[in-house]
């Protein structure tokens, strides 16, 4: 697997992420994310690709989106979660991540990774003997949170959670594409092998993956949806099931999603992670194969 898939792949899938992770970026003087209109006559649904940590106060809006945002009567996220309180969305972790019977958690890794694995252990605070009863993805993403606390993005300045708060203030409704249970789910059916890749990238080094974080934030910030494609969509091109599982059959049910919304009048608002509408897989190229127009509009 591609060095850095897994801090890149959270960020730009719009997976769920604890605490923060970051890297040091600037934002363009004139950010243009893009950003895309699915229209009939009474219906109006905009999709915008979004990175779920972002640095503090990075400059990501641009006229046009904020245009958007204004005329749509609700926002739809891929799954809601309260960050100001996470433990409904971590006891939902530990209901599917929890087994008995597994093998210990060291054994789960390569032998040199075994010390590594060890540090980042205590650094949670985590029991060992809770990790050896984790299912090995449920382990990995504990353990995400040492490189998360250790960088600078956050979660506080990711674009869902900025537009969950300004969606809510103006009083607008909020859905989502998928419950807490359903996206964990996802994660829970991967095969070992690459729940095991997942937990080896747990372990990088923050500093290892900031100049390819950064290159992706900045294709993301200035619209280009080829360079996200190549950069992002290409690493998961390493592990197919995880392609399969996180992407594939994800923007299959969404653009399923968004052909029924349209039976539905008036506007609406779609913020899922990037990396879902770049490349072939897309979910744009599905609603396009499906016959619905998509109009990039930024």
């Amino acid at each position: 697997m591609a060095l850095g898939w897994w801090k890149k792949g959270l960020a730009a899938l719009g997976l769920v992420a604890f605490g923060n992770a970051g890297v040091e970026a600037r934002a363009p003087a004139q950010p243009k994310p893009a950003l895309w209109r699915v229209a009939d006559k009474d219906t109006t649904i905009y999709l915008f690709g979004t990175i779920h940590l972002l640095p503090e106060n990075y400059r990501w809006r641009s006229p046009a989106f904020d245009a958007a945002a204004q005329r749509s009567q609700g926002l739809v996220v891929e799954t809601k979660i309260d960050e100001s309180n996470q433990a409904q969305f971590a006891a939902t972790m530990m209901q599917l991540g929890l087994q008995n019977g597994l093998p210990p958690i060291e054994q789960r890794v390569p032998a040199a990774k075994r010390p590594a694995l060890a540090a980042a252990i205590a650094k949670s605070g985590v029991p060992a003997a809770v990790f050896n009863r984790m299912e090995t993805w449920a382990a990995a993403f504990t353990l995400l949170g040492n490189q998360f606390r250790d960088m600078d993005l956050k979660q506080e300045e990711g674009v869902e959670t900025v537009l969950k708060k300004s969606f809510a203030a103006a009083g607008k409704p909020i859905g989502e594409l998928e419950s807490n249970a359903e996206q964990l789910g996802f994660f829970d059916v991967l095969p070992e092998t690459a729940q095991r890749a997942l937990l080896e990238g747990a372990l990088e080094q923050p500093a290892a993956v900031r100049g390819q974080f950064n290159a992706m934030l900045a294709a993301w910030a200035r619209g280009d949806v080829n360079e996200i494609a190549r950069t992002f969509n290409a690493d998961m091109g390493s592990s197919p099931a995880l392609r399969d599982t996180l992407l594939r059959r994800r923007n299959a049910n969404w653009a399923g999603w968004i052909e029924q919304r349209l039976a539905q009048p008036g506007s609406v608002m779609v913020a899922v992670g990037a990396g879902h509408l770049a490349g072939r897989d897309s979910v744009q190229e599905l609603l396009k194969k499906r016959g619905v127009r998509v109009t990039r509009i930024q």
